[in-house]
């Protein structure tokens, strides 16, 4: 399977993600890692904060609707795995995303920016282990 390369769009994507983070920040004081942003609307912790989380997760969700506004295609997706795949996939994210205190948006675009640690560490992690797993699936078991 090749990966098309989206220069542009990839940058105004990072863009976003970046403001977005930037705002969340300057606005409510809070990092913005999607795993602990979901987590918290769905295992209430905080009531105070759920109409903000519902908010953000409905942006990711509604995002593809906004780029059918403005463009008037829905964005490309093909899926090359199963359903039960991507559960299974999601599964083993969620673990990873947990068991590392945070995802690759939280430690990527936040922590990196704020010199943690912990996220200097997770982030060549998460990436040495994406590039150990394309590898394996694509060289080495023919995906």
């Amino acid at each position: 399977m090749e990966t098309v390369f989206t220069p542009f769009a990839s940058l105004g994507g990072g863009l976003l993600i970046g403001l977005g983070a930037v705002l969340l920040m300057l606005g409510l004081g809070r990092i913005f890692g999607a795993t602990g942003i979901l987590s918290g609307a769905v295992l209430v912790e905080n009531r105070q904060e759920m109409s903000w989380r519902i908010a953000v997760i409905l942006g990711m969700i509604l995002a593809p609707v906004l780029i059918f506004a403005v463009t008037g295609a829905m964005p490309a997706l093909t899926v090359p795995v199963s359903p039960m795949m991507i559960i299974i996939g999601g599964v083993i994210v969620g673990f990873g995303a947990s068991l590392g205190s945070g995802c690759t948006s939280g430690h990527g675009v936040c922590g990196l920016s704020r010199l943690s640690i912990r996220s200097l560490v997770a982030v060549p992690t998460f990436m040495a282990t994406a590039a150990i797993t394309v590898f394996v699936i694509r060289h080495v078991l023919g995906g």
